[in-house]
C-alpha cells in the first residue's frame, strides 16, 4: 500500500496518517539497526520504539477500531478503515518481527563488550540462590497475587493500562488454577545486576557483568509465591500487557446524536475496550483462551498480538550502562549563551536584544534562572505561565510557587488532558493551588499547547513585559533529549499578545486582534493559507517562491491540498518531517517540486519553523504548532515570528544544516520506505553534531570578543 485518497473530495492522493506514522517507527528501528550507534543506546532505541508502539495502538488503532464499530451507525462506507486495519497489522507483524532480530543482534554485541542478559534458565546454582534470597527481601512485598477463580473479579477492571503482567497456571490433581501477577516496576528497578563474584568468568579472567530483569526473578520464583496457598504438581508463568484506548473524551470527536443512538453496550465498548493485547508467543493455547474470555477480547488478530519473552520494552529507554562509557553516547555539555552571560540579570540580557536558544545544545538552565530570579526581583509584578508537560520534580513550578509566597501575582494555565500527563498536572494544579497561585484549567473543548511564559516588571513607573515563547514545553527532562527552539523578548506588541493570548484562555467570547502572532483556534487557519498562497502568487508573477517547513507531523487535508497546489504553482517547498506525512513528493504534475526529508538522530526533533521566502524579505516562525488539524482547529497553539536578523540568520542557517545532513536524514517517497540519503563523495554531515559545533562557534567567536 503506497497512498490513498484519504480526502474524498479531493483530486489530491495522500498517505495513511496510520501507515505513516508506523514508517515513522519503522525509522526508530532503523536506529536501532544502526551499528554506528553505541550498543547500549541501539537496546534504547528499542524502548522508544516500544514506547511509540504503545501510544500507537492506545491513540491511532483506537480510533481506527472505533471507526469499524461505529460503521452501522454512520452513512459512511468503513471498508476503508476495515482494509486499513488489515494493512496496519500487516505491517506490526513485520515490525515485530524486526524488532527481536535486532535485539539478539544487540544482545550478542553487549557480550563481546563483556555484558550479557540472561533469563533465570541460564542462573548457576549459586545465582539461584541469591535470586531467591532478593526475591524474599525485595520483591515479594510489592506482589499481590489477582486469583482469576472468584466469581466476582473482573480482569479487565482490574489490569492496569501499559503495565507488565504474567499469567500464572497451576496443574496438579484437580482443575488449573490461574493467577495475574504484576510486576512491581514502579517500586524496583527493571534491571537485576547480578553480584559480580557470582557471574561467569571470561577467558581472560575478568567477570561478565549479568543483568536479569526483574520479570525473570518472578518467575524464577513464582513456585515460592503460591506454595502453601494453592497446591500444584507443575507452574508455568508468561508475559502479558494490555493496552487500551487513551481517547477518554469520546464526545469530542463523535456527533452526540450518533452517540446518543448508541446502545450502553456499544458505548461502554467506545470508552474502555482493549485495543491490544501483547503475550509471550511461548504462551500454552489453553492458558491464551482462557486470558482471552477472561478479557472479553476477540480472538482476531488485531487484538491478540504474539510478542516475545517480555513485554513493556519502553523500561529499556532506561537501561542502565553497566560497562565502558563508549557504549553509549558521549556526553554533550549544554553551550553557554553569551546574551545571559555577558549581563548582570537575565532581565538586563532580554532587554539588550531578543535571544533566541536551541535545546539541548543550550542550556535550559537559563530558562529555570529567569524564572528563578523573577520568583524574588522586588520589580517583577506578575508572572504567566502555560503548562502541558513539565517534570515531576519542576524547577519552574516551584520558583513560580515561590514567587506566590513573595507576594507576586501568579497564573498558571494547566491542560489536565495532556495526554498521559494528566495525574502529574492534577498533583501540581494542587500545590501550586495552596500556594495561592491562580490556576486555570483552560477551556473546556481547546487543549492549551502553547508554550508561553509572560513576566511583567515595574520600572521606573512603567510596566515593562518580558516574554518567552518555544516549540517546547518547560520540560528540565526533557529538554536535555527533545530539540526545541525559544524566543526571549521584550518587544512590546509581541509581549502584548502574549498577554491576550492568556486573556483569550480565560475570556475566550471577547474579540482580540493578532498581528504578529500566528494562534491557533480561531486566527491560524487563515494566516497560515494567506502564507502558503502569497508564495503561489509570487510563482504565478514568475518571482521566486520559497516554502520551508520543520514539523513533527504533516496531515491537516486542507493545508496538504494547498501545498500541492503551490507545487504546481512553481513553488519550491522543502520539509523536515519527523513523524506522520499525509502529503506525496515527487508525484509528476502535482508535487514535482516538494522535497521532503526526516531526520533520526540521539535527540528527539521537536522544533516547529515555518520558512516563507516572501519575494525575498523573508519571514520566519517558531510554532508550538504542527500542521494538523486538531493543532489549527482544535488547539490553542502559538507562532512568533523572529524579527531580528542575526536571530533569523541563525534559525535559517540550521534548517540548511539539516536539510543536507547525509547520515542521519531519510528519503520520504511515496512509498515511504526510508531511504538514507546517499552521501556520495560529499563529506560527512550529522547535522544535530553540526548544530551543536554551529552555536558552539558561536559561543566562542562572542567570547574572544567580549575579551
Amino acid at each position: 500500500m503506497e497512498y490513498t485518497d484519504a480526502v474524498s473530495e479531493s483530486e489530491y492522493p495522500t498517505y495513511s496518517r496510520e501507515l505513516s506514522w508506523l514508517a515513522f517507527n519503522d525509522r526508530v528501528l532503523q536506529e536501532a539497526a544502526d551499528e554506528r550507534n553505541p550498543p547500549i543506546e541501539r537496546l534504547r532505541f528499542l524502548g522508544i520504539y516500544s514506547n511509540n508502539m504503545d501510544e500507537f495502538f492506545r491513540v491511532r488503532v483506537a480510533d481506527v477500531k472505533r471507526r469499524i464499530l461505529l460503521k452501522k451507525y454512520q452513512n459512511t462506507e468503513q471498508e476503508d478503515a476495515e482494509a486499513l486495519m488489515q494493512a496496519i497489522q500487516q505491517q506490526v507483524l513485520k515490525l515485530g518481527a524486526r524488532f527481536n532480530a535486532i535485539y539478539l543482534d544487540i544482545q550478542l554485541e553487549l557480550r563481546k563488550h563483556n555484558i550479557e542478559l540472561i533469563d533465570h534458565h541460564k542462573l548457576t546454582d549459586l545465582q539461584s540462590l541469591w535470586v531467591r534470597r532478593y526475591f524474599r527481601d525485595e520483591v515479594l512485598k510489592h506482589i499481590s497475587p489477582m486469583i482469576l477463580s472468584g466469581d466476582e473479579f473482573s480482569l479487565p477492571k482490574a489490569l492496569e493500562d501499559n503495565a507488565t503482567y504474567l499469567m500464572v497456571e497451576m496443574t496438579g490433581a484437580s482443575k488449573p488454577e490461574y493467577a495475574i501477577v504484576q510486576v512491581p516496576t514502579n517500586e524496583l528497578s527493571r534491571f537485576i545486576e547480578l553480584p559480580l563474584q557470582l557471574n561467569t568468568r571470561k577467558k581472560n579472567g575478568n567477570y561478565r557483568r549479568q543483568i536479569l530483569l526483574l520479570d525473570d526473578v518472578i518467575v524464577h520464583c513464582i513456585a515460592d509465591l503460591f506454595s502453601g496457598f494453592f497446591e500444584f504438581d507443575a507452574i508455568e508463568a508468561y508475559s502479558l500487557k494490555l493496552t487500551r484506548d487513551a481517547d477518554y473524551n469520546i464526545s469530542d470527536t463523535l456527533d452526540q446524536s450518533l452517540i446518543d443512538k448508541m446502545s450502553k453496550g456499544i458505548r461502554q465498548r467506545l470508552k474502555s475496550d482493549p485495543v491490544r493485547l501483547v503475550y509471550d508467543n511461548a504462551m500454552p493455547e489453553q492458558m491464551l483462551k482462557v486470558l482471552s474470555k477472561q478479557l472479553g477480547t476477540s480472538s482476531s488478530a488485531e487484538s491478540l498480538i504474539p510478542g516475545s519473552r517480555y513485554r513493556n520494552f519502553k523500561d529499556f529507554i532506561g537501561f542502565p550502562n553497566i560497562g565502558h562509557q563508549s557504549l553509549a553516547f558521549p556526553i554533550q555539555p549544554a553551550l553557554k549563551s553569551p546574551e545571559f552571560e555577558q549581563h548582570a540579570t537575565s532581565f538586563d540580557a532580554i532587554k539588550a536584544g531578543d535571544i533566541l536558544l536551541y535545546y539541548p545544545y543550550h542550556s535550559f538552565g537559563y530558562f529555570t534562572e529567569w524564572v528563578r530570579q523573577a520568583s524574588f526581583d522586588p520589580k517583577v509584578s506578575q508572572i504567566k505561565l502555560t503548562m502541558y508537560r513539565v517534570a515531576k520534580q519542576s524547577r519552574v513550578i516551584n520558583s513560580l510557587i515561590d514567587a506566590a509566597r513573595n507576594g507576586k501575582k501568579v497564573t498558571v494555565v494547566v491542560e489536565l488532558t495532556a495526554r498521559f500527563d494528566e495525574e502529574n498536572n492534577i498533583n501540581w494544579a494542587r500545590k501550586m493551588t495552596e500556594a495561592g497561585i491562580q490556576v486555570v484549567f483552560g477551556l473546556t473543548t481547546l487543549k492549551v499547547h502553547s508554550k508561553l511564559c509572560l513576566i511583567s516588571r515595574i520600572e521606573r513607573g512603567k510596566t515593562i513585559s518580558y516574554g518567552h515563547i518555544s516549540t517546547g514545553n518547560f520540560n528540565e527532562k526533557t529538554a536535555r533529549i527533545y530539540t526545541d527552539i525559544s524566543l526571549f523578548t521584550c518587544h512590546s506588541e509581541i509581549t502584548a499578545e502574549i498577554d491576550q493570548v492568556f486573556e483569550f484562555v480565560e475570556y475566550s467570547y471577547r474579540q482580540y486582534e493578532f498581528k504578529h502572532l500566528i494562534v491557533s483556534p480561531t486566527w491560524s487557519r487563515s494566516r497560515l493559507i494567506q502564507l502558503i498562497q502569497r508564495e503561489i502568487d509570487f510563482a504565478n508573477s514568475g518571482d521566486k517562491a520559497e516554502i520551508f517547513l520543520k514539523l513533527n507531523n504533516l496531515a491537516d487535508p486542507e493545508i496538504v491540498e494547498l501545498l500541492y497546489r503551490a507545487s504546481q504553482a512553481g513553488v519550491k517547498i522543502r520539509i523536515i518531517v519527523r513523524g506522520m506525512c499525509a502529503l506525496v513528493p515527487g508525484i509528476s504534475g502535482i508535487s514535482q517540486n516538494i522535497k521532503i526529508i526526516s531526520v533520526l538522530d540521539r535527540f528527539l526533533e521537536h522544533a516547529r519553523v515555518y520558512v516563507f521566502h516572501n519575494g525575498g524579505d523573508t519571514n520566519v516562525y517558531l510554532s508550538s504548532a504542527d500542521w494538523m488539524t486538531r493543532n489549527i482547529d482544535q488547539r490553542v497553539e502559538v507562532g512568533v515570528p523572529i524579527y531580528d536578523p542575526r536571530l533569523k540568520q541563525q534559525v535559517l542557517d540550521t534548517l540548511d544544516i539539516q536539510w543536507h545532513d547525509n547520515v542521519k536524514a531519510r528519503i520520504i517517497d511515496a512509498q515511504q520506505s526510508n531511504g538514507y540519503v546517499k552521501r556520495g563523495n560529499k563529506r560527512s554531515i550529522r547535522s544535530q553534531q553540526e548544530i551543536y559545533d554551529y552555536f558552539a562557534r558561536i559561543t566562542w567567536q562572542n567570547s574572544d570578543q567580549s575579551h
